[in-house]
């Protein structure tokens, strides 16, 4: 939790770009925090969000780091070529949107990676926000091998037949039965998307099923109430948000 450790305890990490197996064969790059020490350390892949591959998903990174996890972020834009994270994704939006396909093959090389590192405790995560909230359940219900996730404002998990692309041919929700780990929900009532009407629906469908899952649904907050970067941040609401996801991930991967 926040603020909880030992003011006497030794404190380190190591964060650095590496090269990892993903998508169609091909290696692409990935941001990886880890903390220094024996071990053993429980596993997160943290899915970039629509923005891009950015400075926020590093220092978030670095964030659950500081709390014991090793952090793996993968480039899942890295077939739009070089540059700053907004002429990466400016690309990308222009090309269309990142094939869900791909993403899949990237995250499920990012899990291969960190349980198969020597302090690894075994026990891997799946986090994301915005898109890669979306990215998120649908690697929890597709990828086998993941023990928890966490769908921060995750929208378009549900979504209509009429708004299926070839890039995103499947509603997420639709693969909902096969969701295979507790699931965690961090969402602002405020929001365009996710929607309020639909988190029900994505409750109600988890609900039937039988899933472990919990939401957390605040007022006052919309999208994004993480991002300290930007107007929507909502420093109560994240604070808190942020100290459940913590309790539920240090629960499920701990």
């Amino acid at each position: 939790m926040w603020n909880s450790f030992n003011v006497k305890d030794y404190s380190g990490m190591i964060a650095e770009t590496v090269r990892i197996p993903g998508h169609d064969g091909m290696y692409i790059t990935a941001y990886y925090s880890r903390p220094l020490g024996e071990g053993p350390f429980p596993s997160l892949v943290l899915i970039p969000h629509m923005p891009g591959w950015d400075e926020y998903c590093r220092e978030a990174s670095r964030r659950f780091t500081e709390h014991g996890y090793s952090v793996l972020c993968p480039n899942i834009y890295e077939d739009y070529g070089e540059g700053t994270p907004v002429e990466v994704s400016g690309r990308m939006r222009e090309q269309g949107v990142v094939k869900d396909q791909s993403v899949m093959e990237d995250c499920a090389g990012a899990l291969s990676f960190l349980r198969n590192q020597v302090n690894s405790n075994d026990k891997v995560g799946v986090i994301g926000m915005c898109s890669g909230g979306r990215h998120t359940f649908l690697a929890a219900c597709t990828i086998d091998g993941f023990d928890a996730a966490v769908d921060c404002w995750g929208g378009g998990v549900v979504a209509a037949p009429e708004d299926a692309t070839p890039a995103k041919p499947v509603a997420p929700i639709e693969y909902a039965e096969k969701l295979s780990c507790p699931l965690i929900g961090i969402f602002g009532n405020e929001d365009f998307s996710p929607t309020k009407e639909e988190v029900n629906i994505l409750e109600e469908t988890l609900k039937k099923l039988g899933k472990d899952y919990e939401f957390y649904r605040y007022d006052g907050a919309g999208h994004g109430i993480w991002y300290y970067d930007k107007p929507m941040y909502r420093q109560e609401q994240a604070m808190d948000s942020f100290g459940k996801v913590l309790a539920f991930l240090d629960k499920h991967l701990k």
